[in-house]
């Protein structure tokens, strides 16, 4: 018989007791758009040469793959452009495993790291994990942030690495490269830029990218979960200096990107024409969530991403509850007073933009 115990029983550390695991909900209803996926399905002639990539690598499967996915990393460089070679990309499963394996090198026990709260929640999640101290940098009220305020909290708390959003996760905002430019003036060590949604930018946003070979202490974070459509493929990866893709691989698991998924993100990339395809459509849905919620008379963030942040006054969690009554599942971020909600396929805004006119008269426009 199992004796019965708890987590509470169990030796874990200190500081991660009282904890729950990140997750949004997994909730079985009619329109899901609280994660940030893409709504729109694999087109079938990506879905049967992926097959085919797969299916090539089964036969192998007694055999390690290629450790250091090479092949996959020149297909990345030749995807991102900016003069990049493998030598200067990695890749792991998903932006997330990326980002630990960078705190894990350059960040860790007698170790800071500093993020502009509210930015993607795993960033502190990722550094407690690695036993690294975690700094909340602060956002203006509008969620903004300044060249020289982000400038001015760096130098003052010296972090050993740095991490900026951009699009910014939950409020959808890109940053100014002079934010990222005085960030990396200041700071002492890594600066890590997370574009997760770089996609989904607004015509004429630059990426970080474009700073890269000026800044050898950079890192660009990218993930092919989200424009893609890749997120059950679990591919993120970086672009930095080679230098840093060395010390990456100082931690790096042995054989951790496993064959099939190096296949699979091989085969999507070369397709990526057809993939991406559904990126326009994403953002004019975003772009109607964001007038249509302004029509209704709510605050709106604007937005660069895949989803819109809009403030509901009061108890947001009233709203998200009424939302989920009507079958649609939108996210809360915990920001009181606000939710995000995944751009999706244009069905997908129609049962949105429906409930929230719907529920107009329990929404109050934030002051």
């Amino acid at each position: 018989m199992t004796v019965p115990i708890t987590l509470d029983d169990l030796p874990i550390r200190d500081d991660l007791r009282g904890r729950s695991p990140y997750g949004a909900p997994q909730l079985d209803v009619a329109v899901r758009l609280n994660t940030n996926e893409n709504s729109f399905p694999v087109p079938e002639r990506v879905v049967e040469a992926i097959a085919t990539a797969v299916g090539a690598q089964l036969r192998q499967l007694n055999r390690y793959p290629d450790r250091d996915a090479v092949a996959l990393r020149i297909d990345l460089a030749g995807y991102l452009g900016h003069d990049l070679t493998a030598a200067g990309v990695w890749a792991a499963n998903g932006s997330n495993e990326v980002q630990q394996q960078l705190l894990q090198v350059f960040a860790g026990p007698g170790r800071v790291a500093l993020g502009f709260t509210p930015a993607y929640s795993m960033h502190p999640l990722l550094a407690l994990g690695t036993g690294t101290r975690w700094i909340d940098g602060r956002r203006g009220p509008d969620f903004a942030l300044t060249a020289t305020d982000a400038a001015a909290q760096v130098a003052a708390d010296q972090p050993d690495l740095v991490f900026l959003c951009s699009p910014n996760n939950p409020t959808g905002t890109a940053l100014d490269p002079a934010v990222i430019t005085a960030v990396l003036d200041a700071a002492p060590g890594i600066v890590v830029v997370d574009e997760a949604y770089a996609e989904f930018a607004r015509a004429g946003t630059p990426s970080a990218l474009t700073l890269l070979s000026a800044h050898p202490r950079l890192v660009v974070t990218r993930t092919m979960s989200k424009a893609f459509g890749f997120a059950g493929g679990r591919l993120g990866y970086l672009a930095a200096h080679p230098a840093v893709v060395d010390a990456v691989q100082l931690v790096r698991l042995p054989y951790h990107l496993s064959a099939l998924t190096q296949a699979a993100a091989r085969a999507a990339l070369a397709h990526r024409d057809a993939l991406l395809g559904s990126v326009r459509v994403i953002m004019e849905q975003r772009d109607r969530i964001v007038a249509d919620l302004r029509r209704l008379g709510l605050t709106v963030a604007d937005s660069d991403a895949n989803f819109v942040l809009f403030a509901v006054g009061g108890d947001q969690r009233r709203v998200w509850r009424a939302l989920l009554e009507r079958g649609v599942l939108v996210r809360d971020v915990g920001l009181t007073g606000w939710l995000r909600v995944t751009a999706g396929t244009p069905e997908e805004t129609d049962a949105f933009l429906a409930a929230m006119t719907e529920l107009a008269a329990l929404t109050e426009p934030a002051r």
